[in-house]
């Protein structure tokens, strides 16, 4: 039997990802095998390109080589890898197919072939079955056909990425694109995350400031390290100051350096923080925080190039780009005197607002997956994977502490299946019960939420109007604070209030 290949996709203007996505549905479909997974090699890890019949989650795995003897196998030869129904080594995809019924079943039958579209292995081609001895013989002879295919959809893919590079006088940036590790790795999908990393290529480039904006643990650091590392300035350091954690007291030594004699203490002459990114660039982690002091120097530095050590009476030429973030609201900082207006327009020539989890969709799962294959090579389980319902109540769940919040809200859920009881030689599910209590609690919306709330009887009885306003007000306000963990951005939305505005009145009724 001929199995046909349909070759019309090497001619058709299609995107790579869209290209091999194809190819892997054409291969499921011509074999009728449960799933096909098609990942990149980048260094010891193999990455998900491509995949059609597993769970969501799973593109966002990180298969560290060197913890998955099967792939391991798969990579360590040039030809097709079958491994017998009662193979002992663990297969990476178990409890992880889509199943209807969402059990987490082993795999039974499954192979697999490196692919060497140039003459350098690129990753595999991997195929699986829930069922013992599904592949005939035949199938499994057309296989490596299968892979030289695969193959060509590589070097075309290739081919298209380096006209378009030559085509845009971007050469330089196609070269950049596998130099961020994988623990340094921005994944998403959704729209706005993808034009947002479209956005920073072009001002990564050029030496503009640019000033992060967005709620805690959205990631600030990683797009900060992705503009270093797309710059011409990636060979030089990039030194992240977080100067919510420096001491006042200190904070301007440590930026700008001392020489001996500038206080009490200062034993030797030293380097600041701005002096050690010369050539690089300087991030500046949760820039509000900055005394108005200090404020005046830095904006010395972005205007002149130039700083001075404390007690020195010299200036010293610095070349720093600087990359600020911070996840207060900077404009009403300047109105109330917080922060200097001239600061905050020198900083804010780029602005770049990062989206919270909870508007980026199925990127959620995504971030999940490669946090639940973290904690499965950490943890040394066989496989873990998460239930169907846990990956609802992680899409329902608004996500205040964001992709940070979700990291710790994994890891503390593989941890509690092994103090449940789980055994991590065998497939562990990660189930709504071992989610943190706010997961399982939250409203489907927030209006459940207030629909429930209590009011103190004061706010009810015995007062004039407009303090019982102002007392649910104050009421309202501190129980979505709690539910927002404080977080005024978030408390703003689900109050539907501008955040200066909600700012204003929690100061008129004593809340700041």
């Amino acid at each position: 039997m001929l199995f046909p290949l349909d070759f019309r996709d090497l001619k058709l203007e299609l995107s790579p990802p869209v290209r091999l996505q194809r190819f892997v549905d054409q291969v499921q479909q011509l074999l009728d095998c449960n799933a096909v997974g098609l990942l990149q090699l980048d260094g010891d890890i193999l990455k998900p390109v491509a995949l059609a019949g597993l769970v969501t989650t799973t593109s966002g795995r990180r298969f560290a080589v060197a913890h998955h003897p099967r792939l391991s196998a798969i990579l360590s030869q040039r030809k097709l890898v079958h491994f017998a129904p009662d193979s002992a080594l663990p297969d990476p995809y178990d409890g992880l197919l889509a199943t209807q019924q969402g059990v987490p079943l082993p795999v039974h039958d499954c192979m697999g072939i490196s692919l060497w579209p140039d003459g350098k292995c690129w990753g595999v081609l991997t195929l699986d079955s829930l069922y013992k001895g599904h592949f005939s013989a035949e199938q499994i002879a057309f296989i490596p056909q299968l892979a030289v295919y695969c193959e060509t959809i590589l070097r075309v893919n290739r081919l298209e990425s380096e006209m378009r590079a030559l085509r845009q006088f971007d050469e330089q940036l196609k070269q950049d694109n596998g130099s961020i590790s994988a623990s340094q790795e921005l994944i998403g999908q959704h729209p706005q995350v993808q034009n947002l990393l479209k956005e920073l290529d072009v001002v990564a480039t050029s030496d503009l400031p640019v000033l992060l904006q967005g709620e805690t643990g959205v990631g600030k650091e990683l797009f900060a390290w992705r503009l270093h590392q797309r710059s011409q300035r990636k060979v030089a350091p990039m030194i992240h100051v977080n100067c919510a954690a420096l001491p006042e007291t200190l904070v301007e030594s440590e930026l700008f350096g001392h020489v001996k004699g500038a206080f009490s203490g200062a034993a030797s002459e030293r380097a600041g923080r701005v002096e050690s990114a010369d050539g690089g660039t300087l991030f500046l982690d949760e820039i509000g925080e900055l005394p108005l002091t200090v404020q005046a120097k830095l904006l010395r530095t972005l205007q002149n190039g130039e700083i001075q050590r404390l007690g020195a009476d010299k200036p010293i030429k610095v070349d720093v780009r600087i990359v600020a973030a911070t996840n207060r609201d900077l404009a009403e900082m300047v109105k109330r005197g917080d922060f200097r207006a001239d600061l905050y327009h020198r900083l804010s020539v780029y602005p770049v607002v990062i989206p919270p989890l909870r508007e980026r969709g199925d990127d959620i799962l995504l971030l999940a997956g490669y946090f639940v294959e973290l904690n499965r090579s950490r943890f040394s389980f066989r496989s873990l994977r998460l239930a169907p319902a846990t990956e609802q109540l992680l899409q329902r769940y608004p996500w205040p502490g964001n992709v940070r919040e979700l990291e710790h809200v994994i890891s503390r859920a593989a941890l509690r299946t092994v103090s449940q009881g789980a055994n991590k030689t065998e497939i562990v599910t990660i189930e709504p019960r071992h989610l943190d209590q706010e997961l399982l609690t939250y409203p489907r919306d927030f209006s459940q939420a207030l629909d429930s709330t209590s009011l103190e009887p004061s706010v009810l009885s015995g007062r004039s109007l407009k303090d019982s306003i102002e007392d649910f007000q104050r009421q309202l306000i501190q129980q979505t604070l709690a539910t927002t963990q404080d977080n005024w951005a978030e408390a703003a939305r689900l109050l539907k209030l501008d955040p200066s505005n909600l700012h204003k009145l929690a100061r008129r009724l004593g809340l700041k």
